[in-house]
């Protein structure tokens, strides 16, 4: 028999959840793959010799580029007077510190998930850095999850306000990641493989902390060194299935993809690397040599967790998502009815989940505060409470959290939230009604109240989100079974 306190049970969560988040370390991960031994530079199970590269440029965007930032300077330090090692990337606000030879340049503000002229003005100091290499030079590209906001370039027919309208819009309507990404795309100058296009160097090597499920190379942070595989039509189609004409959205847009939708669209497939170790080399059909390496993921992420939870004596279960994920109340009740079949019945004693689910918001008249994680717990907590039939119990001997790898979760200063049996009892000495807070997006609030939001800060990381189950049952759990 596995018996477990409560307080066990929420340490746990909590732990096995942190060591999923600091698998994918960016500052590691960039070192795991970026190396100088003699004569040589390597990356990943590329060998480049020193003697053929003049200068080296780092370039990128992303929620990770602090730490991959960093990262690249340690890996490189042995050369970095010699080829000049210089660089510009741009980053959330609070992940803005102070780096030897790389700006990081703070592009929106903390929990704000949208273009600013920031970033504008930090694109167009990438485009200029990029065009200014040569065919003896080499650059290397830092990108991650929360790049393409930070990484604003329009086409010059499209203003910021119409790009900024364009992803609120798109992104309150419930939107997922692929199809605001094809909209992006077709209205930006830098995304699409526009900065593989604007780059002079004679290689462009782009380290990639995947937020995608499924790593699709074109959609993680809108593919600025991939080749685009959608067109103008295909932001069209998205704009029409989300009514964006009805809501407002400038006519300019419009205008700007019917007429580009004549055009051959310089589009080539481009691959998807699912193995993260080791990394694999995707070539693109741009003019000189291109490679994207993947090297972090939520697969990653789910993996260290699984040994976390093993070390700690649990029998778990873990699955990472292949595809993209429907709603986040859907996925949250999944979880509750898994956490309740785990503690009343023989099996696996702890469940660890990875993806990335989606919100649909409630008018903004009524809407609170929240993120997708949040949500999707709160959620979880009213199917365990609806479920049984007395509701002082309803949580006991049950661990319950979702939060995002990045530390953020939607417009807050929190990655997610947990739910346990105390949490329970302090919801109802409060007469707190949590079916009202999901209704309209305010799950924050709720789980302020409760003391029971996960604060972490930037993690310096973006792999999507990780939810994780634990429980303590009367009977010796069997084997583990993938859910």
């Amino acid at each position: 028999m596995v018996q477990r306190t409560q307080q066990q049970l929420r340490e746990d969560a909590l732990a096995i959840w942190q060591a999923g988040v600091d698998a994918v370390n960016s500052e590691r991960l960039v070192r795991e793959n970026v190396c100088v031994e003699g004569a040589d530079l390597i990356v990943g199970d590329e060998v480049f010799p020193l003697a053929d590269i003049s200068r080296i440029a780092v370039v990128g965007a992303g929620k990770a580029g602090a730490g991959m930032a960093a990262g690249i300077e340690l890996a490189l330090a042995k050369v970095a007077a010699a080829k000049q090692l210089t660089g510009w990337v741009n980053v959330p606000e609070d992940c803005v510190r102070t780096l030897s030879r790389i700006t990081l340049h703070g592009a929106r503000p903390a929990g704000v998930n949208e273009p600013t002229e920031a970033g504008v003005f930090g694109a167009s100091e990438i485009l200029k850095i990029v065009g200014s290499l040569g065919p003896r030079d080499l650059c290397f590209c830092l990108i991650s999850g929360g790049g393409s906001a930070l990484l604003p370039a329009p086409v010059e027919a499209i203003t910021l306000a119409h790009k900024q309208a364009v992803t609120k819009h798109l992104s309150g309507a419930g939107a997922n990641i692929e199809e605001l990404n094809t909209v992006r795309k077709q209205l930006s100058r830098i995304k699409g493989g526009g900065l593989a296009r604007a780059c002079r160097a004679g290689r462009l090597i782009t380290l990639i902390i995947s937020d995608v499920i499924g790593d699709p190379l074109d959609v993680i942070a809108s593919g600025p060194t991939v080749a685009d595989s959608k067109t103008p039509q295909d932001a069209l189609d998205v704009l029409q299935r989300f009514r964006a004409r009805e809501a407002g959205i400038a006519a300019a847009v419009f205008d700007y993809l019917e007429k580009q939708g004549g055009r051959e669209s310089f589009s080539a497939k481009a691959s998807s690397i699912a193995n993260v170790n080791p990394p694999k080399k995707t070539p693109d059909p741009f003019s000189y040599e291109v490679v994207n390496l993947v090297i972090g993921n939520n697969a990653a992420a789910v993996d260290a967790a699984g040994i976390e939870a093993e070390r700690r004596g649990y029998s778990h279960a873990m699955t990472a998502a292949t595809k993209l994920e429907g709603a986040a109340e859907d996925i949250g009740r999944h979880l509750a009815d898994m956490a309740m079949r785990m503690r009343d019945e023989p099996g696996p004693d702890c469940l660890i989940t990875g993806g990335e689910p989606i919100v649909h918001l409630v008018d903004a008249a009524t809407r609170g505060k929240g993120g997708r994680n949040q949500q999707l717990v709160l959620a979880g907590l009213l199917r365990l409470l609806e479920s049984s039939p007395n509701k002082a119990t309803a949580l006991r001997e049950i661990a319950f959290l979702s939060g995002g790898t990045d530390g953020e979760d939607g417009p807050t200063d929190a990655a997610g939230a947990f739910i346990d049996d105390k949490i329970a009892d302090a919801m109802q000495q409060l007469k707190l009604d949590p079916t009202g807070y999901l209704l309209r997006n305010d799950a924050y609030h709720f789980f302020e109240k409760l003391d029971s939001l996960i604060k972490t800060g930037p993690t310096h990381t973006n792999v999507c989100d990780l939810r994780i189950v634990t429980v303590s049952q009367k009977s010796m759990p069997a084997r583990r079974v993938i859910p």
